[in-house]
């Protein structure tokens, strides 16, 4: 559910509830039932929190579990490409390992 997502990214960007809270302009109290599943955001909220997490609202809503975004504004065509071929290149990497194993 969204709020074991969203209270994983928030413990893998290291945050506390509190910082999170600063950040998205809502209370503690908030963050807390988002966690526990008690509310949910706003669409509103959901997109920032999208944006801040440079995941999809698809992720945070369990809809989607690899729709993580990589911003690559002010970047070239030819940088892109360049990531986009890293994580190729990882993801060849991964499936090799899984096969040694």
């Amino acid at each position: 559910m969204f709020g074991d997502q969203f209270k994983n990214l928030r413990i893998s960007y290291n945050k506390s509830q509190v910082d999170l809270a600063k950040v998205l302009n809502v209370s503690k109290q908030t963050v807390s039932n988002w966690e526990n599943n008690n509310i949910m955001p706003s669409i509103e909220k959901l997109r920032e929190i999208a944006e801040y997490f440079s995941c999809s609202a698809d992720y945070l809503l369990e809809i989607n579990e690899n729709s993580f975004l990589i911003e690559t504004k002010d970047m070239s065509f030819e940088q892109i490409a360049h990531i986009q071929q890293i994580i190729k290149d990882i993801q060849s990497l991964n499936i090799q390992i899984k096969n040694k194993n």
